[in-house]
């Protein structure tokens, strides 16, 4: 069973196995302190960073002997297989806020995905074939002139068809970056509320069978 948990921003550690006696402790994105938010401190078997910004690569504050992945290219760690895909930060071909990677990563018969600060309108038939089907998807709802917004983010979804939907890269807290809150994304999903949990437990049995379901993780 592979298991999720979110310490804000961007920021999550995947758990995922690869058979009975072998896993891998998957950290991608930590942050720093300037954010406002408190910094996670972390242990890691493999650290991946999606783009060289402050709110994303922050590595001083993760444990262990990690191997450090901070670009495209396909990778084979610990018998989870990790693609790094090329995607702007913008619309304009990243010739404002430049490139960022969208990352996959499958383990447990299932394939997660982190959209990194993806800025595009929408993937292109590249970016989504070699996304290929996604089971749990970790996109930016949060707008505010960095990534995509709700609108904007329900779109991106509807292209790729993930089963699970983690939200990320919203308003809390404290936070000293203007983003919209969590709300605006999910009335853009037509939902009116969805109850937060601590951590997402998933295994490739327990997978929605129809439609899609979106998970708020508390940090």
């Amino acid at each position: 069973m592979a298991k999720i948990t979110w310490s804000g921003h961007s920021c999550f550690q995947l758990n995922i196995s690869s058979s009975k006696d072998n896993s891998a402790q998957i950290v991608i994105d930590p942050f720093n302190e300037n954010g406002g938010l408190k910094v996670p401190k972390l242990e890691a078997d493999v650290l991946v960073i999606t783009h060289d910004h402050p709110d994303h690569n922050s590595t001083k504050n993760i444990k262990g002997e990690y191997f450090l992945i901070n670009g495209p290219g396909e990778y084979d760690i610990k018998g989870i297989s990790i693609r790094g895909i090329s995607a702007f930060h913008d619309n304009v071909q990243g010739k404002e806020k430049g490139r960022v990677t969208i990352f996959t990563f499958e383990g447990e018969d299932m394939r997660f995905c982190h959209l990194s600060d993806f800025g595009q309108s929408e993937l292109t038939n590249e970016q989504l074939e070699e996304i290929g089907e996604v089971d749990i998807l970790m996109i930016p709802v949060g707008g505010g002139g960095f990534t995509l917004d709700g609108n904007g983010a329900s779109k991106i979804i509807s292209q790729i068809e993930p089963k699970i939907v983690l939200p990320m890269h919203y308003h809390l807290p404290g936070l000293k970056m203007k983003l919209d809150g969590v709300d605006k994304f999910l009335k853009a999903m037509g939902k009116n509320s969805v109850t937060p949990q601590d951590k997402l437990q998933v295994k490739q049995s327990t997978l929605p069978k129809e439609g899609m379901e979106i998970v708020l993780l508390t940090q």
